[in-house]
């Protein structure tokens, strides 16, 4: 007996089930369905550079291969994370070889393309150019972030979906009952269970795969996996979130916006989203105080109050009482009144500062210390607003000489600002009607 020799490792449920066709792929539809524009490329026998850009698990390396397939081209692959420059000119050996010997045209397919820096990402362009070799990239970040311009404008970029009810249902049908998937086993997954593993899954047809296989392990022949199981093999997973990636800033995004919207519920459903996906939510509260000051302003000044407060209990009492507050603050700002005028104010006044360059204070402005100061002229004809009637100074003006007033600040109707814009006019009233205006309109 050979104790050395170790019987062949089988093949993941996910590798077994793999399509071999075009018709056996799932999900996509809106690229692969009659008429869609992949499919219809491909019937056209239009094949060209291309970039999937999608999350985990929706079929990128699959559909690439199909791709080849349908084509009768030869297929290379390099992994960006493993290869470099060295192993892409060996593929473009490969293609000059299979060009030459076969008259084959071959795809290049880089996963995680994203991971390629500058000079690795110009290395194939050429053989692009010349169409040594079709690209195929695969990438889970947002192409116009992370590739060159340069293999932008040489591939067209096609978004791949997370896999939806109907499509994971499918997956698990098949798993079920085909010979190379458990077929053998007669195993059934109830509805409460599909449910389950549907949700542990988020969209990603290999994770749905690899969970079901798990299972299955530990389920006996011709048995149901049932809830209990998979609760027990799930334990407390998380949904798909990429500290970092593109769904970390969409779902902020979705959140300031849904709080702009003055939409509560769906400002805490992606709170909510968030802190399961497992986000700080520190960094949570600092972005809610951001939306604080942008998106309310002085219609609410509270809100800013309160959600500082709610960023401090974070801070102080963690988990979960910390985020109950963070989402008392989110709901407050959701519902307050808008005004995004101090913040368009702000951007104004710095873009103008930055054009005008270093105008001098007016002599009336400054700062008069000392005596030298005084002599110069520092101060003079400086009007203390706390002895003017009303602690106003009509007519005066604060701007430097070289720039005429302007209004960066629009108060908007609605909350305090509605105020804050009454007595703004009738301060501009004032001025008009001053006999000691510094500048005549």
């Amino acid at each position: 007996m050979d104790l050395f020799r170790s019987e062949p490792v089988a093949q993941p449920l996910a590798a077994r089930l793999r399509p071999s066709n075009l018709d056996e792929y799932v999900g996509q539809e809106h690229l692969l369905a009659r008429g869609k524009p992949l499919r219809e490329a491909l019937e056209q026998g239009a094949l060209h550079s291309m970039i999937f850009w999608g999350p985990p698990g929706v079929g990128k390396t699959t559909l690439a291969r199909l791709l080849a397939q349908f084509c009768d081209a030869h297929f290379e692959t390099v992994s960006a994370v493993l290869a470099g420059v060295k192993e892409i000119r060996q593929a473009v050996e490969v293609a000059k070889q299979q060009a030459g010997q076969y008259g084959r045209r071959t795809i290049l397919f880089v996963d995680e393309v994203h991971r390629f820096n500058k000079s690795q990402q110009d290395a194939f362009l050429p053989f692009v150019e010349d169409g040594t070799l079709l690209f195929i990239g695969a990438t889970t970040e947002n192409p116009s972030f992370e590739l060159n311009n340069a293999l932008l404008s040489r591939a067209r970029v096609y978004v791949l979906k997370s896999l939806d009810e109907p499509a994971l249902r499918k997956l698990v049908d098949r798993a079920l009952t085909e010979e190379r998937g458990l077929g053998k086993r007669h195993l059934r997954v109830g509805d409460k269970a599909f449910d389950m593993l549907r949700a542990a899954a988020d969209g990603d047809g290999r994770r749905m795969l690899n969970l079901l296989e798990n299972a299955a392990d530990l389920a006996e022949d011709g048995s149901e996996i049932d809830v209990d199981l998979l609760q027990s093999l799930l334990g407390d997973s998380r949904r798909r979130f990429d500290k970092g990636g593109e769904a970390f800033y969409d779902q902020i995004s979705a959140l300031h916006k849904s709080v702009r919207g003055s939409d509560p519920d769906a400002a805490l459903y992606w709170f909510a989203r968030m802190l399961d996906g497992g986000c700080d939510p520190l960094y949570i509260a600092r972005r809610v105080v951001r939306m604080a000051s942008e998106d309310i302003g002085n219609a609410d000044p509270r809100a800013l109050s309160l959600c500082l407060a709610a960023w401090d209990v974070q801070e102080r009492l963690g988990s979960p009482e910390g985020e109950l507050a963070v989402a008392q603050a989110i709901t407050y700002i959701a519902c307050a009144p808008k005004s995004n005028a101090v913040y368009v104010g702000f951007k104004t006044a710095l873009r103008e500062a930055a054009e005008h360059g270093s105008l001098e204070v007016p002599l009336h402005l400054r700062n008069a210390p000392t005596k030298l100061m005084k002599q110069l002229g520092y101060g003079d004809e400086y009007r203390y607003a706390h002895d003017e009637p009303d602690a106003y100074a009509a007519g005066e003006d604060y701007f430097p000489e070289a720039l005429e007033p302007r209004q960066y600040y629009q108060p908007v109707p609605r909350g305090l600002e509605l105020k804050i814009g009454e007595k703004l006019r009738h301060l501009a009233d004032l001025d008009r009607s001053s006999p000691r205006q510094r500048r005549k309109p």
